[in-house]
């Protein structure tokens, strides 16, 4: 049984893959401090209370950060007894390797994003991934990585809000009744919302001019299932799209051995 880890700037989430199906996904908050020891005893016991009696005998991690990766390492070799193959370090290969600028590093999170995304839906693509930060990925015609954009996340951009202006509350992100809003919050919750759609359709719009061609447009993270219901942004919305690109991985990595 594979166990993959994306582990975000935010949270840390763990599935359980057999081949063909997920059988239990996981999130919890990432912290560089956890150690296996820990990581081991919480996924245990949710793994006991949720009945899933499997054997897991390989691991994939994607990491943005990348000092949680040491405590991965040592999870995957102490109770899992393997080698975790660590998407972004030299011996995970790629089913096509990034065309970038040289000596760029590429987040593992978006070449994750880009296989499972060329996976489903062939080349062409722009995978939109709402998390800590807000990122577009142009997918090339033969599943490459070729650049794209990072703009700040949703609920950074609102936590920064708060932090510079003491008067502005916290809020949460939702489809506001009216754009224009009658009170504090209102008004933020529509500047929030309407903001990052217009964010999303814009640069989309400059992608596809700029490559002069129609591209199919992914969403993904927490919020992509949101911003759709304000317009049609998206051609395709899959949460579980960053765990599907590990499995790719995986079974790229896989056949070669």
């Amino acid at each position: 049984m594979l166990l993959a880890i994306d582990c975000g700037n935010t949270n840390t989430v763990f599935s359980l893959w057999d081949g063909t199906r997920f059988h239990a996904t996981w999130r919890t908050k990432t912290d560089w401090q956890r150690t296996a020891d820990q990581y081991f005893v919480w996924l245990t016991s949710l793994m006991k209370m949720q009945k899933v009696d499997v054997t897991i005998d390989e691991v994939i991690v994607s990491a943005t950060v990348p000092r949680v990766v040491f405590n991965l390492r040592v999870l995957a070799d102490r109770y899992f007894n393997c080698r975790p193959i660590v998407v972004g370090k030299p011996e995970c290969k790629l089913p096509t390797n990034p065309r970038v600028d040289p000596g760029t590093a590429v987040g593992p999170d978006r070449l994750v994003n880009t296989a499972g995304a060329f996976d489903r839906h062939g080349g062409n693509l722009i995978v939109v991934d709402f998390g800590t930060a807000t990122t577009l990925d142009v997918v090339d015609d033969d599943g490459a990585y070729v650049g794209g954009v990072i703009a700040p996340g949703v609920m950074v951009s609102l936590e920064a809000f708060h932090m510079a202006a003491a008067a502005l509350p916290h809020v949460d992100v939702t489809k506001p009744d009216r754009v224009i809003g009658t009170n504090t919050v209102a008004c933020m919750q529509s500047g929030a919302f309407w903001g990052y759609i217009g964010l999303v359709k814009e640069i989309t719009a400059r992608i596809k001019a700029e490559r002069g061609r129609e591209m199919t447009v992914i969403g993904t993270g927490g919020l992509a299932s949101l911003f759709a219901q304000g317009d049609q942004l998206f051609d395709r919305v899959e949460d579980d799209l960053t765990m599907h690109g590990l499995t790719v991985i995986h079974q790229y990595n896989k056949d070669l051995t």
